[in-house]
């Protein structure tokens, strides 16, 4: 095991050294999470983000499923909204 040290600016944040980033396997624009453990000690790792499986029921369910055409039209609606400049 060895130890790495970085230090902390005055507004909290840090460079992390490179030997870190590789061992990661992370670069510029990639995210860390901070793993806060309940004996207090803290582990960095990348992201672990869900699969489709993982995220089944995540949105709820409806009272019965739709038809297929009524999914393509709100899908529809939703990228015409999407693509829509802001107006005041």
């Amino acid at each position: 095991m060895r130890e790495v040290i970085a230090t902390v600016t005055s507004k909290g944040q840090i460079t992390i050294p490179v030997e870190v980033r590789r061992r990661l396997g992370v670069e510029a624009g990639d995210q860390v999470a901070f793993v806060l453990a309940d004996d207090g000690s803290v582990q960095v790792r990348r992201p672990h983000y869900l699969t489709v499986a993982e995220l089944a029921g995540a949105a709820g369910t409806l009272p019965e499923p739709l038809p297929w055409e009524d999914v393509l039209a709100i899908a529809h609606e939703d990228q015409a909204l999407v693509k829509q400049p802001n107006r005041p």
